[in-house]
């Protein structure tokens, strides 16, 4: 077992779950190191957040412990980090969050299932890459945000994102971000993405954007209310 503690969050890893480049940047501390940062830039205490992609539950922990782990709800395909999610939540005292199984991606018929590629490592792990096949539920990720109406998304599905942005998202939506995969489809998706942010009176947040994280935060009016 590997042992680790990340900006006051607790974290052990079973040995053989990650590659020696995923232990070092644990090591230095800069696993994650942008999605902690938004994290910690977008979630508020009384917000919902909806993670989609949990990896081994470290951005869960920072995002529980600053709302409340009822307000999390947490998306991860791959089997096999389940119980180290649940691990890590336990050993941080946060165990109130809500963890589901599946593979986020855009409308889907209610019980549909694929094979999802679990690469060595974890990381990397996708509906469409390479590696030990494993079937798992997809979860539509309208359905998702119409059940949790989150105020702040948080998005690693290695270009399941792709599929997300096909019609707009009924919640209280204060912020977005997500790792980009632009090798996995056509600039033209990522203008899509962006367009479809832009119609829901969202715009490029500089602060959570960098490299291929791409952060969006809520347009305010004058008339409009701070909080909902």
């Amino acid at each position: 077992m590997h042992e680790f503690r990340l900006n006051g969050v607790e974290l052990a890893l079973p040995s053989g779950l990650a590659t020696p480049a995923i232990l070092e940047k644990l090591a230095e501390g800069t696993y994650e190191e942008d999605e902690a940062r938004a994290a910690d830039r977008c979630v508020r205490p009384g917000f919902r957040v909806l993670e989609l992609g949990a990896g081994i539950g470290y951005v869960t922990a920072l995002c529980a412990q600053r709302t409340a782990p009822a307000n999390v709800l947490s998306v991860e395909a791959n089997p096999d980090l389940l119980p180290v999610i649940e691990a890590t939540l336990a050993r941080n005292g946060l165990s109130g969050v809500s963890v589901m199984h599946g593979a986020a991606t855009g409308p889907v018929d209610e019980g549909a299932m694929a094979e999802f590629a679990v690469s060595e490592g974890y990381t990397g792990s996708s509906l469409d890459g390479k590696g030990r096949g494993v079937r798992v539920p997809l979860v539509s990720v309208h359905d998702l945000i119409r059940a949790h109406k989150p105020h702040v998304v948080l998005m690693d599905v290695e270009g399941a994102e792709a599929e997300m942005f096909n019609r707009p998202w009924k919640c209280p939506l204060r912020f977005c971000v997500m790792e980009l995969h632009p090798r996995k489809y056509h600039a033209r998706t990522i203008k899509k993405i962006v367009d479809f942010m832009s119609a829901m009176d969202m715009t490029y947040d500089p602060v959570t954007s960098r490299g291929k994280v791409l952060g969006f935060r809520k347009v305010w009016g004058a008339s409009d209310a701070v909080e909902e």
